[in-house]
């Protein structure tokens, strides 16, 4: 059959009448193919875009680490600018969308890869579009070059320590002097594999290499420098997948947050924005993993000229920071995992706080909660689209709110 591509999905994906799902193609283009279903699996293009590109990446086609390559830069940042105006349109609002910054190619400086025995060895790489079968990905256009000079490595880590029946979940984190690895779902752990991981590590140069949770072996601490300071996260810490992308939200959420001088930063995690604010601001972070605070915390002891930072461990789902509890700070900072913080942001709308930068993820989650700031009285100033993953249909962003005095 022949359709024309309407708009894209949330995945990325083309959407023709029907709706027919098409991958890997444009609006406006016009394509043919066997129908299965409500998808075109492999379409042929009869009309393109002007926005097609020759993708760069050799791996394109096959593997699903990325969406989008068959689209312009341009394109690809205007519709990710689009995706959070439709959210917020669903909701009756609009904001300007002020800034769209956009991670280089090869910066991502932390990912996951999949991981399965082989009768030769081992294959290492990501997902086929749509499929549990793994791809070899030697010319990826995504990963840091540090990460790709690994992959010989986290192949032999593979070959030592999966199961021939299922694979294993392999995180590499570019540090400051190497990189950190995470294993899950691996064979356990007995002394001989242990003393393998740990002679493996040393020999390759592995910083600190963990194993479903547990550290195996640590040769160096792996430090992280975040606006000048130094940290150390534990082991499978959340960090912001590229420097330059870290980088730009923290300037985004430090212009949304003014000249406050006592903010609190929610979903605090290991401090990205806790302790480069604590630069002109005293800072309480809260966060609920215990291990992310102790991090934050050494981090700000072992820094020069830093005002105040206090942690909290504390289950923001379950138990919000009520409106008194925010009572002294002018202004907050939240960053909440996909689910966005509906209850979290309910008691925020009641706080009367001056100020809000809201980190998001989702941007269906950002638009229902923005809706509830708004009816409470807040403004929803501006918007900056922070680009990480880049070819990919994934959305961040950093919005300010003010109170209406």
């Amino acid at each position: 059959m022949t359709v024309t591509i309407r708009r894209l999905g949330h995945l990325g994906d083309g959407i023709a009448d029907g709706p027919v799902f098409v991958p890997l193609t444009l609006p406006g283009e016009v394509v043919e193919g066997e129908q299965s279903g409500d998808h075109i699996i492999a379409p042929r293009i009869v009309t393109p875009s002007v926005e097609r590109v020759k993708p760069p990446c050799s791996h394109f086609r096959t593997c699903g680490g990325c969406a989008l390559q068959h689209g312009s830069d341009g394109f690809v940042a205007a519709w990710k600018a689009d995706v959070v105006s439709t959210a917020l349109a669903a909701h009756g609002l609009a904001a300007p969308i002020r800034a769209i910054r956009t991670s280089a190619p090869r910066s991502r400086r932390r990912a996951t890869l999949s991981g399965r025995r082989t009768k030769k060895g081992a294959m290492v790489g990501f997902h086929a579009r749509g499929s549990d079968v793994i791809v070899d990905i030697p010319n990826c256009q995504l990963l840091h070059p540090d990460i790709m000079a690994l992959l010989p490595v986290i192949e032999r880590l593979v070959a030592l320590a999966a199961s021939r029946k299922g694979e294993i979940a392999v995180s590499v984190t570019l540090a400051m002097d190497g990189a950190e690895v995470s294993v899950t779902g691996g064979k356990p752990l007995d002394s001989q594999l242990q003393q393998d991981l740990a002679r493996l590590s040393g020999e390759s140069g592995i910083l600190r290499l963990a194993w479903d949770g547990d550290v195996v072996a640590q040769h160096r601490p792996p430090r992280q420098i975040i606006d000048g300071i130094t940290l150390i996260p534990p082991a499978g810490a959340f960090l912001q997948p590229t420097k330059d992308g870290e980088t730009a939200l923290i300037a985004a959420v430090r212009d949304a947050v003014g000249p406050a001088r006592r903010i609190a930063d929610l979903f605090a995690g290991a401090g990205t924005f806790a302790l480069p604010l604590a630069r002109n601001a005293e800072v309480h972070a809260v966060e609920s993993d215990a291990a992310m605070l102790m991090a934050l915390d050494a981090a700000w002891r072992n820094a020069a000229g830093l005002k105040k930072v206090t942690t909290e461990s504390r289950d923001l789902f379950r138990r919000p920071m009520l409106p008194l509890d925010l009572r002294g700070f002018d202004a907050a900072v939240i960053d909440p995992p996909r689910a966005g913080a509906e209850a979290q942001v309910a008691e925020i709308a009641q706080s009367g706080i001056q100020r809000l930068a809201m980190v998001s993820c989702n941007p269906v989650t950002f638009a229902r909660d923005a809706k509830t700031l708004t009816d409470a009285g807040y403004s929803l100033d501006w918007i900056e689209v922070i680009d990480q993953f880049r070819w990919s249909a994934h959305v961040e962003l950093v919005a300010q709110f003010c109170a209406i005095q």
